[in-house]
């Protein structure tokens, strides 16, 4: 579990936060104050906080697909120009090519 020792030896991927974890569980008197690390290390081993962002992206993309096929657009088209690579954040322009650099 918290050997230190990953898959391919070196350390773990999650070894920094089991030894926060088990530091503020050695110092502390109530272990109710290391809840924080505890889900740091375990949200690291599972990644169950990242996966329901990715479902809830997902769902809200599909629910803009189909409002958009609602208002005559295909589906194909509206998952051809994202397919879930964004959520938004950056505004593309279309002048740009993939590189950042302008095409003219």
């Amino acid at each position: 579990m918290a050997s230190g020792f990953g898959f391919n030896g070196g350390r773990s991927r999650c070894f920094a936060f089991w030894q926060e974890f088990s530091k503020c569980y050695a110092e502390t008197d109530n272990p109710k104050e290391c809840r924080p690390h505890a889900e740091d290390y375990l949200e690291c081993l599972h990644h169950t906080k990242e996966i329901a962002r990715a479902k809830t992206i997902k769902e809200e993309f599909v629910k803009k697909a189909q409002h958009q096929a609602v208002e005559g657009r295909k589906i194909a088209d509206v998952l051809a120009d994202g397919v879930i690579t964004g959520v938004g954040l950056i505004q593309r322009d279309n002048n740009t090519t993939a590189g950042g650099k302008s095409a003219n």
